[in-house]
């Protein structure tokens, strides 16, 4: 297994050129049968993750967060982006401390949002949001091999009046601040797409997919996209065939359980 300096590195050099796929595993399982199928690093999803644990989004704690990425983190030899909420700090020093707690468990970056998840006031003043980014990056900077950081501005998802002209400020005074990757989750069309990557410029941006857009990754990669991620999608791709199959039972059918994937074929994958 390599060390954290080295997945680090791995995964910085990435970022380099090209656009690459960062797929979102919930748990331990999808985490080990995602790295196998040749992807070049992992992402937590927080959405993913809170589900798995009978929670919504949002509600789990530093410390759950903390263990969730540990354990993503050990399952394989893969770089680990952590989404890490805004930061779990209730101030610039409450956020580097977090950060390094978590940067400890040897991950290769984080992500860090700047919604505050009060519905009275659901993003952080860009001033204060710019100090949790310099924390943050205050912790990215001391660890080995300097852990790469991102920077989401979250104005697409709270109901911001102007989303996109917020976002771009805000991305742009993000990577003034040490964050060396810009997401704006809820973009979807090429025209937002591409004013984000000019704003971002020169630095690479993570674009969120997580339902069809009409866009290939082909497509996104020409519009200067260098990452892509897909949140909590694949969990609730997941937790929506649970509900289909469920929904059969309840009728007294079994139709749906043909589409399992064998046990045998996951104990041979599990078990290799």
């Amino acid at each position: 297994m390599r060390d954290a300096a080295a997945k680090r590195e791995a995964f910085r050099a990435l970022h380099a050129a090209g656009c690459f796929l960062l797929p979102n595993p919930w748990d331990v399982g999808t985490a080990k049968y995602l790295a196998a199928q040749g992807f070049p690093a992992l992402a937590t999803t927080s959405s993913g993750a809170a589900w798995s644990r009978g929670l919504a989004d949002g509600a789990m704690d530093l410390d759950a967060t903390v263990a969730h990425a540990a354990e993503i983190a050990a399952a394989t030899d893969l770089p680990v982006n952590v989404d890490f909420g805004h930061g779990f700090g209730a101030d610039a020093a409450g956020v580097e401390a977090a950060c390094a707690r978590c940067l400890d468990t040897g991950v290769a970056a984080l992500s860090v949002e700047d919604a505050t998840g009060d519905p009275a006031r659901p993003l952080f003043p860009l001033e204060e949001a710019v100090s949790r980014i310099r924390a943050a990056r205050r912790a990215a900077d001391a660890a080995p091999g300097r852990a790469l950081l991102v920077g989401r501005a979250e104005c697409f998802l709270v109901s911001h009046p102007d989303p996109l002209a917020d976002s771009l400020r805000r991305i742009a005074a993000y990577a003034e601040a040490g964050a060396e990757v810009l997401y704006v989750p809820g973009i979807t069309t090429p025209d937002q797409i591409a004013a984000v990557v000019r704003a971002a410029a020169p630095k690479p941006v993570n674009l969120l997919v997580s339902r069809p857009i009409g866009l290939t990754l082909e497509q996104i990669a020409v519009l200067g996209v260098r990452r892509v991620s897909i949140g909590g999608a694949l969990a609730g791709v997941a937790w929506g065939a649970v509900g289909r199959a469920v929904a059969d039972l309840k009728a007294g059918r079994f139709d749906a359980l043909g589409t399992r994937m064998p046990g045998g074929e996951l104990d041979r994958f599990f078990g290799g």
